[in-house]
């Protein structure tokens, strides 16, 4: 008996197992069921604080940058948020632009709707997408759902309205993400500015606070009235199911962080990097920023965060795997902190002399040219270059048909000679920067200064 019940075990196991309606359980199955727009293939962010971009701090004036902002060859345009802000309880002069007053209209301290549209008219004429900034996690305390519908609110433990706890976010009040009403208001908002005004999708604040559920309804409510592109300010992966195709890489923008201080080395990417690609699905986009709003805010400018390190960062950013972002005034080596509740327009003029904007328009290029290097799924995964000296020779292959990068940074503030252990980034090549023929072979030795970097191409685009 016991012979005739293992070998049936056996021819069980044998055979092929199979799931309800004929499945076989064991093989993969997609985790992501949306589809990015193929607009996005490539792209680079660019976010816009209205108020602090132009010296008139309007749509209208923006819109006379346009030229400039399709030279330097970004993509997606990020409005922050638009809409009136709150006046009970606002911080500074002028408030935060993430304290919402009104879900469905335009603050005037920017212009009217007509600027707005004539905005996003231009900006698409010109080859631009625009993406608003949506605040759903809560509003200003006089929002007219305040009094409205008390109700859509959360409430403290003796039953006052409730900041975001935790958080110095005085100025606003959270709603309360059980409430249909709540889900249809706000996500009827969404549909408005995509539907009446033309906007191909959002930036999403704090999208980890609000059910994920609610993102992935109103991604595909979106998607009925045309393709959009989502970005959320979250760092999870269950959010690229049905939701977002992008969401932050806050790890790698508080590791280089780190590095460029001195306070770890170059194999402190190793564990974003390791999880970047055993972790998260091939078709998420990881937001590898340098600076955003908030950082420069309450964190550091430029200068302050990277020092020297700057623009080997700013190249890992722009050529590793990653959506690159460039804040407003990054091109033009802005070194201040922006007031955020105050009218601080950004000098433009230290921009005259400015060797980063520069670096940032070939980087643009060069990712443009080298498939290799596209967004997502579309681009190639990095392998890593080892070598004798780890802790401060950072290098990658990407490798995509005919297209082949290799990345060379010097993570550190001392010059660096490695060695290189194996064939990985052996060829003939064009180097970045120079357009100079260069050739690699394997086992050569490496010499780069204090924070150096070499990017090199073969199979480029023209």
């Amino acid at each position: 008996m016991r012979k005739l019940a293992l070998a049936a075990l056996l021819a069980g196991l044998a055979a092929p197992a199979m799931g309800q309606g004929g499945e076989d359980p064991w093989q993969p199955q997609p985790f992501v069921e949306i589809e990015a727009p193929d607009w996005s293939r490539d792209a680079v962010l660019y976010q816009i604080n209205t108020r602090q971009f132009t010296r008139e701090g309007t749509f209208a004036a923006a819109q006379k940058e346009l030229p400039r902002l399709k030279q330097l060859g970004v993509d997606i345009l990020w409005l922050m948020p638009i809409h009136p802000i709150g006046e009970v309880n606002r911080k500074g002069t002028l408030g935060s632009p993430y304290s919402v007053r009104d879900y469905y209209a335009v603050n005037p301290e920017f212009g009217t709707e007509d600027d707005l549209r004539a905005f996003i008219d231009a900006a698409h004429a010109q080859g631009f997408k625009v993406i608003l900034d949506l605040v759903a996690n809560h509003t200003a305390w006089d929002n007219a759902l305040s009094s409205e519908h008390p109700d859509w609110y959360e409430k403290t433990w003796d039953g006052h309205f409730r900041p975001t706890p935790w958080w110095d976010w005085s100025d606003i009040i959270d709603l309360d993400w059980s409430k249909p009403g709540v889900r249809e208001h706000v996500g009827k908002a969404m549909e408005y500015w995509v539907r009446d005004f033309g906007v191909d999708g959002y930036r999403a604040d704090v999208a980890g606070y609000i059910p994920v559920d609610f993102w992935e309804t109103m991604r595909a409510r979106l998607e009925a009235i045309r393709p959009v592109f989502m970005l959320g300010e979250v760092q999870q992966t269950a959010h690229h199911r049905a939701a977002f195709d992008a969401t932050y890489a806050w790890d790698w923008h508080h590791t280089s962080k780190r590095i460029a201080k001195g306070e770890a080395d170059a194999t402190g990417l190793f564990g974003y990097y390791a999880e970047n690609e055993s972790l998260w699905p091939r078709e998420a986009m990881r937001m590898t920023y340098i600076e955003n709003h908030d950082s420069n805010a309450w964190e550091g400018t430029l200068y302050e965060n990277y020092g020297d390190a700057l623009p080997a960062m700013t190249a890992l950013a722009f050529t590793g795997e990653g959506l690159p972002l460039i804040h407003n005034g990054q091109e033009a080596c802005n070194a201040k902190r922006l007031e955020f509740f105050e009218k601080d327009p950004i000098d433009w003029s230290q921009g005259e002399d400015c060797a980063y904007g520069d670096l940032l328009a070939d980087l643009i290029a060069f990712r443009d040219a080298n498939p290799a290097l596209h967004n997502g799924q579309w681009g190639a995964r990095m392998s890593q270059v080892v070598n004798d000296k780890p802790q401060q020779l950072f290098g990658w292959v990407r490798q995509q048909g005919g297209n082949k990068v290799v990345g060379l940074f010097n993570l550190s503030n001392q010059p660096v000679e490695a060695t290189l252990a194996d064939g990985l980034a052996a060829g003939d090549y064009r180097e970045f920067g120079t357009g100079d023929a260069v050739s690699v072979a394997a086992g050569d030795t490496i010499s780069l200064p204090a924070w150096g970097f070499r990017l090199m191409a073969s199979g480029s685009k023209p």
